[in-house]
């Protein structure tokens, strides 16, 4: 079986996975949906909160069947398997792809968060979440889940001509400008949840991105000059070396390999949605230090700067995104595919059809985690087959 071929039955078959299940299945941070929180659902913030979480989060062991916790479907991963089909159908014309889109499509917009609270368009995930600095309750909406989902949401009703998934799509800008802009310690940004005071250089520059794209769909010159403000505060706050680190927090001091990734994409979204090249030199230096310091010779996509542990396909994919979508060069799609090929050397599972969570120094957590792993894996391979098939 030559490389190719390989790529292409491992992408089919995470599709066929996710179908048997009905594109639903576990998350590293669905702990707090247990059973056992029913009876004392207070429990679930605070610090006995952010322990459970972080138990099922990192152990290699899968506790969630015995503590009641039950497969969901993640409107982010939802998002990520529609433009997954949608890159399938372009590629192969072939019509199941669209009409299994459309069915996801559909379904996302019966999963928006309460309108009659956030007045626009806006998605969140199935579970509670309990992070250092905030809880988030299930629904409640985020900036990332938002944007994938509309980016999703748009290229369908582009190829189905139906305007209520473009319709919601360009709505969520409103929700993001209305209610994610925030201004603390004179920066102005947009926040990752509602009410969050934490700088976070990916969550700003994806809204900024999608602000930006869907002030030039609407002749929207406000959203536009707003959206390019806000990038300019990322693209102010990156190193000399190119690179930065997550956030303004004193716990958001480290650099990684997605997250540096999204930084890139979004700033290249911006781009070449409204045609200008403000941002070349950040990209550029950016996505030098990308290469250089988050990719391995081997083709490793490295976790973070300083190490590369753990192995973690999230990395692969968004490498593999981010040479293709933001380098495009000759060099960039040699690379990707061998970060491909490496990714499937040490972390695909053939028996299963699947790729591990995470693959540590000494031990490997084989979970097999829908939004953060399989629908990941499968947009990125059907992005890369469409790409070189071009």
């Amino acid at each position: 079986m030559n490389e190719a071929s390989d790529i292409e039955s491992i992408r089919a078959c995470l599709l066929e996975g996710a179908r048997k299940e009905c594109f639903a299945g576990y998350d590293p941070f669905d702990g707090l949906n247990s059973r056992l929180f029913n009876e004392a659902p207070t429990a679930r913030k605070g610090l006995l909160g952010l322990a459970w979480i972080q138990l099922f989060k990192r152990s290699p062991i899968n506790l969630r069947p015995l503590l009641g916790i039950p497969k969901g479907r993640n409107p982010k991963g939802i998002g990520l398997f529609i433009l997954g089909l949608l890159q399938d159908y372009e590629r192969t014309q072939d019509q199941q792809y669209l009409d299994e889109a459309i069915k996801l499509g559909d379904w996302l917009l019966g999963e928006q968060s309460d309108k009659s609270e956030w007045k626009h368009a806006c998605w969140g995930y199935h579970f509670d979440w309990n992070a250092r600095a905030f809880f988030v309750p299930k629904g409640k909406p985020n900036i990332i889940t938002t944007v994938y989902v509309s980016m999703a949401l748009f290229e369908l009703g582009k190829q189905t001509k139906n305007n209520s998934y473009t319709d919601a799509a360009l709505d969520s800008a409103n929700f993001i400008v209305d209610t994610l802009l925030t201004t603390v310690d004179e920066r102005t940004f947009f926040a990752y949840i509602p009410g969050e005071q934490a700088f976070v250089h990916n969550a700003s520059l994806w809204g900024a991105a999608w602000v930006a794209f869907v002030g030039y769909q609407s002749g929207n010159k406000k959203y536009v000059d707003l959206a390019l403000d806000v990038a300019r505060l990322s693209a102010a706050g990156q190193s000399v070396d190119g690179s930065w680190v997550y956030g303004a927090l004193h716990h958001h001091q480290f650099i990684d390999g997605f997250h540096t990734g999204y930084n890139l994409e979004a700033l290249d979204f911006i781009q070449k949605t409204l045609s200008i090249s403000e941002f070349d030199a950040v990209i550029s230096k950016g996505l030098d230090y990308y290469k250089r310091e988050l990719i391995e010779d081997d083709g490793s996509a490295k976790y973070y700067a300083n190490n590369r542990y753990p192995l973690d396909m999230h990395s692969v994919t968004q490498a593999v995104l981010t040479l293709l979508k933001v380098g495009g060069t000759q060099e960039d799609v040699l690379l990707a595919e061998k970060i491909i090929q490496r990714s499937i050397d040490t972390l695909y599972m053939p028996n299963k059809g699947q790729f591990v969570y995470q693959k540590n120094k000494y031990f490997t957590n084989k979970i097999n985690y829908i939004r953060w792993t399989q629908a990941w894996v499968y947009y990125s391979f059907a992005f890369y087959n469409r790409y070189i098939s071009e």
